[in-house]
């Protein structure tokens, strides 16, 4: 009997990696191959009798060929002169930006900002422009010609996909488990699949066709989900309810994303939630293995920094109209001083470190700037100089970095283990449950890639880091068409703080890096870990622009098809 359940576990293993290569192929092609139609909200007709689509909300006009719509050649008009934002109900505005002969519209000097009507005349300098707003019928009709992006891949197949892939892991757990668990893995891996068909057909119900991130999602999720019934299979359960407030939380920021009014709002409440995380920790949290970084809350333990995340690319972001203010990116680099400071006294140098590769990123896109970044750079030298010099927990991390096998009982043993796990599982694992390494401290959290490679293989292992790759991909491939600054901005600092983590946990488990001990996305058990994973995928939603494909974006052409028939109805 115990021959043939090996067998089985044999066979479900190959038949596990082929799906999961199957999986990430689907998503790619359907996600990096579609070609973008892209969206036309209004025409600049220049000098000289030609005109320019705006393809986005936010727009910059200058001479400057990074420019949204370039005016070379055009005296008195700056590098960055104007920038033009348009609502969401379709209100344009045009702001100047410091620009050194102003912006005109009508013939009037505007002070900062001014109403943009159809058919206004625009005076950058000495070019004159005329802006011309479609309106919601000229709209409607181009999104119904507008052509679907590509020949999409049929996201129910891929759902499908996942599903089997999830079922031969969940029958390898009910093969090796001990049969007092059987019951509640097999009981968590249905509410898991459960969830996600919910959340695909609800999202089929908005007449969102995209799925392919929260794909990416649902399968780096299962993996988790193997890792905790190997672990910590009493507490499969919790880590379902775990699941549905991270997908709750996921719907809901995606819903809030969708109107940029509620997102300027809430702006400075999520700053200033960031610090009040922070704080607690500082003041209530208690050291484990040498960091600040866990709050216990009734019996149940969390981690703050993960939910600061969520608010530190919120208030990070920021619309175009704040860009070109001296004084929000000086308080935006204060704000992120005091986040990176808080995280190095609670003795986090991982999480601090990835919150600092966000911010170069937030401050680079926002500024524009090589010499922000280089000065960033130049003071967080300085500053982990000073943080290994005061804390020797993080400096004997540094010191053991590449010398793991030199003490393979003591410093080195959990990297050493986990080395060994790795290479031990080979191409395709010895089978969900049937590893050993998950009995080493944090191996379902900071090792959980020898975890996942013992017990599901190298290759489901590599599928797992070409996942979070292909969602950074993703993202930075859609900058080029998002609608507002905000959703870029804050679309590539989430990407940027999933890389940076899989990075220093994949490499840090195999002392590639220095072990620096953070979670690998979606992937690593913790409540905590997973609501703020998940979170940052809503921003990764808001920046697709592909048509009906996120509902983190409102639907255009079913607003102005609602606008016409309440128009009809009024005549009526």
């Amino acid at each position: 009997m115990e021959h043939t359940a090996q067998i089985c576990i044999q066979i479900s293993g190959y038949a596990q990696a082929v799906l999961a290569l199957w999986i990430l192929l689907r998503c790619a092609l359907s996600m990096l191959q579609e070609k973008y139609e892209p969206e036309v909200w209004a025409y600049l007709e220049l000098p000289g009798g030609s005109s320019r689509a705006i393809h986005h909300w936010e727009c910059i006009l200058g001479r400057s060929h990074a420019s949204d719509i370039v005016l070379a050649g055009q005296a008195g008009v700056d590098r960055s002169h104007a920038a033009l934002r348009r609502d969401d109900h379709g209100q344009w505005t045009v702001w100047d930006l410091g620009s050194r002969e102003g912006v005109f519209v009508n013939g009037q000097k505007i002070q900062r900002q001014a109403p943009l009507n159809d058919r206004d005349e625009l005076r950058l300098g000495q070019a004159s422009l005329h802006f011309m707003a479609l309106s919601d019928q000229q709209r409607n009709t181009l999104q119904r010609n507008r052509a679907e992006p590509g020949r999409r891949v049929a996201p129910g197949g891929t759902m499908f996909l996942l599903t089997l892939f999830q079922l031969l892991i969940l029958t390898q757990h009910l093969l090796s488990a001990q049969a007092t668990y059987r019951q509640a893995v097999g009981l968590s891996f249905g509410v898991l699949i459960a969830l996600e068909w919910v959340c695909y057909f609800f999202m089929r119900s908005l007449s969102v066709k995209g799925f392919e991130p929260e794909t990416v999602a649902f399968f780096l999720t299962s993996v988790g989900f193997s890792v905790a019934a190997s672990s910590v299979p009493e507490n499969m359960v919790k880590q379902c309810f775990l699941l549905i407030g991270a997908l709750g939380l996921f719907l809901a920021l995606g819903w809030w994303l969708r109107d940029m009014g509620r997102v300027r709002a809430l702006r400075w409440p999520m700053g200033a939630a960031a610090l009040g995380f922070l704080g607690l920790n500082l003041l209530l949290s208690e050291a484990i293995w040498g960091a600040k970084n866990w709050l216990s809350i009734a019996g149940h333990s969390l981690q703050p920094s993960e939910f600061v995340k969520i608010a530190y690319v919120y208030a990070g972001a920021a619309p175009l109209d704040r860009l070109f203010r001296k004084r929000n990116l000086l308080m935006f680099i204060v704000f992120s001083a005091v986040c990176v400071g808080a995280l190095a006294l609670m003795g986090d140098f991982g999480t601090a470190l990835v919150f600092f590769c966000c911010f170069l990123v937030i401050s680079f896109m926002r500024s524009g700037s090589f010499a922000t970044v280089f000065l960033a750079l130049s003071g967080a030298g300085l500053a982990g100089m000073l943080v290994l010099t005061v804390k020797p927990y993080v400096a004997q991390r540094f010191a053991n970095w590449g010398h793991v096998w030199e003490d393979p009982t003591g410093a080195g043993f959990q990297q050493v283990r986990t080395m060994t796990a790795t290479a031990s599982g080979g191409l395709f694992g010895h089978g969900a449950g049937n590893g050993w390494l998950e009995d080493v401290v944090a191996a379902d959290t900071d090792l959980v890639f020898g975890v996942v490679c013992e017990e599901l293989g190298l290759i489901t292992g590599m599928v797992c880091i070409l996942a979070v790759l292909l969602l950074a991909f993703f993202a930075v491939r859609n900058a080029a068409a998002g609608r507002s600054s905000f959703h870029v901005i804050a679309a590539c600092a989430a990407v940027s703080i999933m890389m940076a983590q899989l990075a220093l946990n994949v490499f840090g488990s195999l002392d590639i890096l220095p072990f620096t001990g953070v979670t690998f996305p979606f992937v690593s058990r913790g409540g905590s870990s997973l609501i703020s994973c998940w979170a940052l995928l809503a921003y990764i939603k808001a920046g697709d622009t592909r048509k009906n494909a996120s509902f983190a974006l409102s639907n255009v052409s079913r607003k102005l098809r609602g606008r016409a028939v309440r128009k009809e109805a009024g005549k009526s």
